[in-house]
């Protein structure tokens, strides 16, 4: 149903709903629009957002949770302004180790074989969080409300009977009103606005739990990656920036668990909790050390079927939950939200509407296809060596083969990986920020 829109409320061109690193990315990619065009782009997040600076500055914890980068992450950041600064902070995947617990074989990919200086990087959500707020608050051209909630969205009748959004806000007592020709959600997985507009959800139960925590061991990472199967669920161990970190030979930890270990995982003493990934993941590193605090959360495969409607986007977490496994959540997700910010650019560059719906299923067509693809990626990895079967044992240990010696395999491997697709630049070392 469309409602009239009433003549009292802000107006926007966009209102990004979520302002964590997928809304406060867009924002950012929107900057040259706002700045060239006139674009006029609102920002909504429940937590409140650093007013200047100083309140932006770093302060870097053991308990920081990070995200890997793939290596075409890194060349859309450097696009939105922020690697530069972002690269402070970041640590190199200049290797990934993938083995297959109990079974002879593992893959061993490196930079240097593809002319690149890293395969990804690893970075603390919450230096990333800082860098992009930081972009925002330096430009001082994107209207924030925070920390405030959405209440209600409902599609009306804009000027010329185009479809706009109308989004009520509660902000601390007040409430406020504001009319986007295009409102993109990105509040993450399980989006109360997604509820809220009954878009459905298409949800496969993996029966898991990721445990989350940084750790230290004996011996430094040498930036390497590991991605180790195991019978019980995969383990990963991502490199951690040394500088200025209170603890030494730093990983952060993925520990995938049964829905029914969860419990006695999150339970267990510092040191009982170490001797169990000691089991899983070996010495690699030597003897683990010291644990930071656990999280965990539920692994989902979840996916929105109706991404875009007229004057309405879903990106991010909101969009598409990934298992872990490939570390390609966020990836998929700068990705589209990027491809999104090129269609609004080129929208408002020609005096058109952003939240065209027959712009936005031009984007969505796109991103379909890279959505298929990678959470096909993903869910492969899983079946394949989350199998009992002997059968499947056995030739996963020769796919690891393959990986590790056929190079037309390690290749595709690679530029999945890379988040490159079918492009695997040739770029020898440096930063070509």
């Amino acid at each position: 149903m469309t409602e009239q829109q009433p003549a009292n409320q802000s107006q926007y061109d966009v209102v990004i709903i979520g302002g964590g690193m997928v809304g406060a990315s867009l924002a950012c990619a929107l900057l040259p629009a706002i700045r060239d065009h006139g674009l006029t782009v609102a920002l909504v997040e429940t937590y409140p957002l650093p007013e200047n600076s100083e309140q932006a500055l770093y302060q870097p914890s053991y308990d920081d949770r990070s995200t890997a980068l793939s290596y075409g992450s890194r060349c859309l950041l450097q696009q939105l302004g922020v690697w530069q600064k972002l690269s402070e902070h970041v640590t190199p995947i200049e290797h990934i180790h993938v083995s297959d617990k109990g079974r002879f074989g593992a893959a061993r990919l490196h930079a240097s074989e593809h002319g690149i200086d890293a395969l990804g990087y690893v970075v603390e959500n919450a230096w990333l969080g800082r860098v992009l707020l930081q972009q925002l608050i330096d430009n001082q051209a994107v209207d924030c409300f925070a920390p405030a909630s959405v209440s209600d969205i409902v599609q009306i009748a804009g000027d010329g009977g185009a479809t706009c959004q109308q989004i009520k806000l509660q902000q601390g007592d007040e409430e406020q009103q504001l009319v986007a020709r295009l409102a993109v959600v990105a509040d993450g997985g399980r989006s109360p606005v997604c509820q809220q507009l009954g878009l459905d959800v298409h949800k496969s139960d993996y029966q898991q739990y990721a445990i989350v925590a940084n750790v230290s061991a004996e011996r430094g990472h040498g930036n390497v990656a590991y991605e180790r199967f195991t019978p019980d669920g995969p383990v990963a161990l991502l490199p951690l920036h040394e500088q200025d970190a209170p603890q030494q030979n730093r990983s952060a930890l993925v520990f995938t668990a049964a829905a029914e270990e969860v419990v006695g995982l999150m339970e267990m003493s510092e040191q009982a909790f170490l001797e169990a990934l000691q089991l899983r993941f070996g010495y690699r590193l030597g003897q683990f050390t010291h644990l930071g605090k656990r999280d965990s959360y539920p692994l989902t495969l979840q996916r929105i079927k109706e991404q875009v409607r007229p004057g309405l986007a879903v990106v991010g977490n909101a969009a598409h939950t990934l298992h872990p496994v490939a570390g390609q959540g966020f990836n998929l997700a700068l990705r589209g939200l990027m491809a999104l910010a090129e269609s609004i650019n080129n929208a408002a560059a020609t005096n058109n509407n952003p939240g065209d719906f027959a712009r936005l299923q031009a984007y969505f067509s796109e991103q379909q296809r890279d959505q298929d693809k990678t959470i096909a990626f993903t869910d492969q990895l899983l079946k394949v060596f989350g199998s009992d079967s002997a059968l499947m044992k056995k030739a996963r240990g020769r796919g690891l083969l393959a990986l590790e010696f056929f190079n037309p395999a390690k290749q595709l491997f690679a530029r999945q990986a890379m988040g490159l697709g079918d492009a695997l630049p040739r770029m020898a070392g440096g930063d070509h920020s």
